[in-house]
């Protein structure tokens, strides 16, 4: 039995925590960042404002997910040969499973740079769905982590690891799966895992290098009068496709590859990024076929990221680019209001509550900057190592997985 020892603050044992909200997948509720608490601490440190502290077993940097008082998150071994899913209660950190899903005994490459366990699970009432790439995709029980269903036959070369994470609408669970050799997206039942529609990419790639046409980007769900979209960002190009059906709505092209970053909506308009060319767009919704020129509102090409995904709070677009290149922008011209480098190295995506942005690096900063059109920095905060997986938060505390524990961040 694996032993996880939990530091705890005395005041917590006095303090309960306030009832949880929802946190069900990479990026929130509505998959952008956004909470609506208002009582997140903006300081902390070993010894301020830490609820608790729970170390986790090996490598993962899977955000973690919450329903209820449940945190879900996903580790593997650092050589790919053991697969994890955990389950933490949220008042006080106590692991409550920790649950081994399955082992390979020649798993594929993985970069050290990335991890086997770095898409973040979707979560619903009863059942988590966790997603290790071509690995594996599993859905469990949360009541007993028993596996309900399980699916390995979905493969690509990753090359460098898996990135993309699951997105759950409706009785649907979509994955992308955009490797150096096969490019597609998978569309699941989610009560059964067996496969609803398969689409290849198509995409007329001007390389046959493979490596140029992977992307680990997270499908994101669009919805305009009634109808969704499922907008998946690939290398080269970005595609958009009919929940139910598989078939494609529009595409844009734009260059660039290890697309990551999940587009965000708002103002009539759809904002991606690239990958490695460093693109951002604007592309009008509502649009279908090949966008051109004229379906591009506009672009920006100085101070995007690759890794972290976009920020967009109204009429103002926020990012911070991977080597610590912070912007606004107004989100309906693309006008720059600030550009401000803070130190650090970016993977984690930014996520906003009570006017204040928290962008934490991979080296155990967190800044806490004012969400206005005038940069202005609220504080700086250090703990001993960095956040690969993006921040969460839930009733009015601060979930930050580091790369070797999870803090629960909340004032006492």
């Amino acid at each position: 039995m694996r032993w996880i020892y939990v530091w705890v603050l005395s005041s917590l044992v006095a303090t309960p925590l306030i009832a949880a909200d929802h946190w069900p997948q990479y990026r929130g509720p509505h998959g952008n960042g956004i909470s609506d608490s208002q009582n997140v601490p903006i300081t902390w440190s070993e010894t301020e404002n830490i609820r608790w502290k729970v170390p986790i077993h090996d490598k993962g940097w899977s955000s973690p997910v919450v329903w209820g008082d449940q945190i879900w998150l996903t580790t593997a071994r650092a050589d790919g040969k053991a697969f994890y899913a955990m389950c933490l209660d949220l008042k006080t950190g106590k692991v409550i499973h920790d649950k081994e899903l399955f082992t390979e005994t020649n798993p594929a490459f993985c970069h050290d740079f990335n991890s086997y366990a770095s898409p973040t699970p979707a979560i619903e009432e009863g059942r988590v769905y966790v997603h290790f790439g071509s690995h594996g995709t599993l859905c469990l029980d949360t009541k007993t982590a028993d596996i309900l269903w399980e699916r390995k036959d979905l493969k690509c070369d990753h090359y460098r690891g898996p990135g993309s994470s699951v997105t759950l609408y409706k009785d649907w669970l979509f994955l992308i799966f955009d490797g150096f050799d096969v490019q597609y997206v998978v569309a699941l039942d989610k009560k059964t895992g067996q496969t609803v529609w398969k689409k290849d990419r198509g995409i007329a790639y001007t390389t046959t290098n493979g490596d140029l046409k992977k992307a680990y980007a997270t499908p994101a769900i669009l919805e305009i009068k009634g109808h969704a979209e499922v907008i998946c960002p690939s290398a080269e190009a970005t595609q958009a496709f009919d929940p139910a059906t598989g078939e494609e709505i529009w595409r844009v092209t734009h260059g660039g590859m290890n697309a990551a970053a999940r587009p965000v909506f708002g103002n009539g308009l759809i904002y991606l990024t690239s990958g490695h060319n460093m693109n951002l767009l604007a592309v009008k919704q509502g649009l279908r076929g090949k966008i051109d020129k004229d379906g591009i509102a506009w672009r920006v090409i100085k101070g995007v990221p690759t890794r972290p995904s976009l920020l967009l709070l109204k009429d103002l677009l926020f990012m911070v680019s991977d080597n610590g290149i912070a912007s606004c922008l107004d989100a309906k011209t693309g006008k720059t209001h600030w550009q401000e480098r803070i130190s650090g190295d970016f993977s984690a995506s930014p996520v906003y509550a009570n006017g204040h942005i928290y962008f934490a690096d991979q080296n155990g900063k967190t800044y806490v900057i004012a969400a206005d059109k005038t940069f202005k920095q609220v504080a700086l905060n250090r703990l001993p190592s960095g956040c690969m997986a993006s921040p969460a938060i839930v009733g009015d505390n601060l979930l930050l997985r580091t790369k070797t524990h999870l803090y629960c961040i909340g004032k006492p």
